[in-house]
């Protein structure tokens, strides 16, 4: 069962990491205690079916998650890109996907900058070839993002990210979303949300 937020805490419970990339999809998972992110599997993107959408949020519910991280890349001046409006697209195509399955699992953008150069310099020191990089590399970049988001929780306090509503998902009261796909945190996470600024 998921853990509500208390005001000026944060979930606890198994959490999942998302990089998104125009042909693969990351993931990563960490323990209940939000201690380690480690890389779970790479989905095949399919743009058309959305399957590995599906796979996910189906993923989700299962393992009982108590909240998903999604990178958002960024330029090393923190602007926002074509990579960026994919990952923010993507995000609120697994929101809706919740949503269809019942599932009220919170989606969250995070800033991800430099995760997969970062994944990909974590394999080479590990010794494994550039030529199976490839396989391992985007869960390797989303284990990074999923460190990322649960060390910055512990270290704050307070939750972090910035939440993402489906704009077909029916809101609390069974009207539409607001505006835009990204919004503040709700309810008990709308003080920690940074008005609304990724962490």
């Amino acid at each position: 069962m998921n853990e509500a937020a208390v005001p000026g805490d944060y979930p606890r419970g198994v959490k999942l990491g998302i990089d998104v990339g125009t042909v693969r999809v990351g993931v990563a998972v960490c323990d209940r205690d939000g201690i380690l992110a480690t890389p779970l599997r790479t989905l095949e993107r399919n743009t058309k079916k959305n399957t590995d959408v599906r796979i996910l949020a189906e993923l989700a519910v299962e393992l009982g998650a108590v909240q998903i991280f999604v990178g958002l890349p960024r330029t090393m001046k923190g602007e926002e890109h074509a990579s960026a409006r994919m990952a923010s697209d993507y995000a609120e195509l697994l929101a809706g996907k919740l949503g269809e399955c019942g599932s009220e699992v919170p989606v969250l953008l995070v800033d991800e900058r430099l995760s997969t150069v970062t994944a990909h310099r974590n394999l080479h020191e590990a010794g494994m070839s550039s030529r199976n990089h490839r396989k391992v590399v985007d869960q390797v970049a989303a284990a990074g993002i999923l460190q990322h988001a649960i060390d910055m929780q512990k270290a704050r306090g307070t939750d972090v990210g910035r939440r993402v509503i489906a704009e077909s998902s029916p809101g609390p009261t069974g009207d539409g979303a607001q505006a835009g796909p990204a919004t503040d945190m709700q309810s008990a996470h709308t003080h920690s949300a940074q008005n609304g600024r990724l962490q």
